[in-house]
Formats: structure tokens, C-alpha cells, sequence
């Protein structure tokens, strides 16, 4: 880690991965949404496959799977 500021954007780098809502990641990270939407950009970025898979599983009646839809 070269400076404290790295570790800061790593954590919310992390939590924008894992799906927590970008609103929140900006509260917790002291940013505006805008600001965050500004530098994090890139993190969520490439993800389409993912938010797609989270829509079918909305529209399948299986909100929150994490495996594919499979829910056998």
C-alpha cells in the first residue's frame, strides 16, 4: 500500500463489487453520488452480465440468486 488513500479505495471499490447500492457506498465513503459516479466509473463498469442475470432472477421470481437462476 503506497498511501492511506489507497486502502480508502480499495474498500469502496470492494463494495461497489459486491453490489451494495452506489447511494450508500457514498454515504459511507463521505462522497456525493455524483462524485463517486465520477471516480468509480470504471469499477462497475464491464459488469452487464451480471446486472442481466440479476434482472432474470427478479423476472424467474428468484431475487437475489447467486448461482446463475439454478435454484435446484
Amino acid at each position: 500500500m503506497g498511501r492511506p488513500y489507497d486502502l480508502r479505495h480499495g474498500g469502496v471499490s470492494w463494495r461497489l463489487y459486491a453490489g451494495v447500492p452506489a447511494p450508500q457506498v457514498a454515504e459511507w465513503a463521505g462522497h456525493s453520488l455524483e462524485v463517486l459516479q465520477k471516480i468509480y466509473a470504471k469499477v462497475v463498469a464491464g459488469f452487464d452480465d451480471v446486472w442481466f442475470q440479476r434482472m432474470d432472477d427478479v423476472l424467474d421470481g428468484h431475487p437475489g440468486s447467486t448461482n446463475g437462476g439454478d435454484n435446484s
